[in-house]
């Protein structure tokens, strides 16, 4: 189980990476009006991801894309999780003061340092605990990657229950696991050290 264990973290950072580096391009696109953002989220947000998975995995084929497991899995855990991040870092660009920004452009910074060294900085802390609750919403929702067959927490908890027939223990042992990544996530919300 422990192998499952590395792999839920990993395949949840990952896409969480990939998350919030594609979410801070669509928050922007999102500000400016633009409406692939708008068509993105609202698809993102609005199928479930176990669908997205299913399509990724088996229906992409069918027009030529073959995807391995991981990739699909990795690819749609990011994708959804930018829509969400996104949208939480709208929100933030919404709190940073007008007046630090104009002061950037009056000292000659361009519009990308701006975006980096003033906008999102102010974003991030400010949404701090909304990406955090977005990272572990994710944590969670990767139980739904074992139906492309990859063998993650849940999964592995599934082997063990059938194998030992005694699913409390399983169970228990995986909701344990899950528990204990998530409060580490909570507290790094909260601005304690894990």
């Amino acid at each position: 189980m422990m192998a499952a264990t590395w792999a839920t973290i990993w395949i949840s950072a990952l896409g969480i990476a990939i998350g919030f580096s594609l979410g801070v391009p669509i928050a922007v696109a999102s500000l400016r009006g633009r409406a692939w953002a708008a068509v993105y989220i609202s698809f993102f947000r609005g199928v479930p991801m176990l669908v997205q998975l299913l399509l990724a995995y088996y229906a992409l084929p069918f027009i030529g894309i073959d995807l391995p497991a991981i990739v699909a899995a990795v690819g749609t855990v990011g994708l959804c999780c930018a829509a969400y991040m996104g949208e939480i870092l709208r929100g933030g660009f919404a709190l940073v003061p007008k007046g630090g920004v104009e002061a950037a452009r009056l000292l000659g910074l361009s519009p990308r340092q701006i975006l980096l060294r003033i906008q999102l900085p102010i974003a991030v802390e400010a949404m701090r605990p909304a990406i955090i609750n977005e990272a572990i919403l994710i944590v969670k929702a990767s139980s739904l990657i074992s139906v492309v067959g990859i063998l993650e927490l849940t999964r592995s908890a599934q082997a063990l229950a059938s194998s030992t027939f005694e699913p409390l223990p399983s169970y228990a042992l995986c909701g344990a696991i899950y528990l204990i990544i998530n409060v580490s996530l909570s507290l790094l919300a909260r601005g304690r050290a894990v």
